[in-house]
């Protein structure tokens, strides 16, 4: 006899589903209201300035030395963060290593470029000469080498990227790290009992999966690599905020300038932001079962679909079959 057998011959109907009715939060309601109504007059406080000039800001929105300061900015970030994703990348692997001297000498240069400032390394690069006029390169024990003079071969462009390069490495050998130690161990006695090298466990297997940790970290560090980019103007480089420091020296419309160099890194830092969750969307598609929504599938779902009930706000009593048993 089934479950079902006894409420047919008692003459019972079956009981519709449950319609379960949302928990309605109106407070969150008005503290959304609230928050919203605050930033708006904010906003409406700093675009009402009486001494803001709006029309300064559209002037030189687009002037030309501002986008070479952009397309300057763009080059530093890009070239850092290739030397520090390289060079960390090594360091991490060094770290790992079981030889000593290889750890050890990983230690140290993450220590010692974790714990200066930035701006302090990118200022001694900038005044190498000072210490060493000269940079000598050659062939040890034989005659053949080349001198240089150090503000010729360090120009300030290069002590900017040396500066910041260097120091990125030292952060993404511990986000590499990291991700490395969290692809389980197993994975890499099984590879190597297979007979593969410990260079082909990293790049074949060990990598590829921890990209997945690597890159939301790695994403954060490139937006914040082209902010930080903005500390070269310390050595002369023409990128974006030494552009605009010099045409506000000049013009005397501080403020506005400074809102320009704002503009252009909220788009830039955006433009970035978007590409990292796409990039994250990509790798997760081997790990996650159902991919997250992307933000404009979500803003479409929420107009479409606001009013319709989740799928589990419908449930079938099935207990109330079994207690008839």
């Amino acid at each position: 006899m089934t479950a079902s057998e006894p409420i047919a011959s008692s003459g019972r109907s079956r009981p519709e589903a449950i319609k379960a009715i949302p928990l309605r939060h109106p407070w969150r309601w008005v503290f959304a209201v609230l928050v919203l109504g605050l930033a708006a007059a904010a906003l409406y406080t700093f675009a009402a300035a009486p001494t803001l000039d709006w029309r300064v800001v559209g002037q030189y929105l687009f002037f030309p030395r501002i986008i070479q300061g952009i397309v300057v900015t763009l080059e530093l970030t890009v070239i850092a963060m290739a030397i520090g994703v390289s060079l960390g990348v090594l360091l991490a692997v060094m770290r790992l290593s079981v030889n000593p001297v290889l750890s050890s000498v990983s230690w140290f240069y993450i220590w010692f470029f974790r714990g200066t400032p930035v701006l302090v390394q990118i200022f001694f690069w900038y005044n190498l000469a000072l210490i060493l006029p000269h940079l000598t390169i050659g062939i040890p024990f034989t005659h053949i080498e080349w001198v240089g003079t150090t503000n010729q071969i360090v120009s300030p462009f290069l002590a900017a990227i040396l500066g910041l390069g260097l120091n990125e490495a030292a952060y993404m050998s511990e986000i590499v790290r990291a991700g490395i130690i969290s692809v389980d161990q197993g994975q890499t006695e099984a590879a190597q009992a297979l007979g593969m090298t410990r260079v082909h466990v990293m790049r074949r297997i060990v990598l590829p999966q921890a990209m997945r940790v690597v890159l939301p970290p790695t994403g954060n560090e490139t937006i914040s690599m082209l902010k930080t980019s903005s500390l070269a103007s310390i050595a002369t480089v023409g990128e974006l905020f030494y552009v605009q420091e010099q045409i506000a020296s000049a013009t005397f419309n501080v403020v506005e300038l400074l809102v320009v160099a704002s503009i252009w890194y909220l788009v830039m830092t955006s433009i970035l932001t978007f590409g990292q969750y796409y990039l994250e969307r990509y790798f997760a598609r081997g790990s996650a079962h159902q991919l997250p929504l992307t933000p404009l599938q979500r803003f479409r779902r929420m107009l479409l679909h606001s009013h319709i009930p989740p799928p589990e706000a419908a449930v079938e009593p099935t207990s109330v079959y079994t207690r008839h048993t």
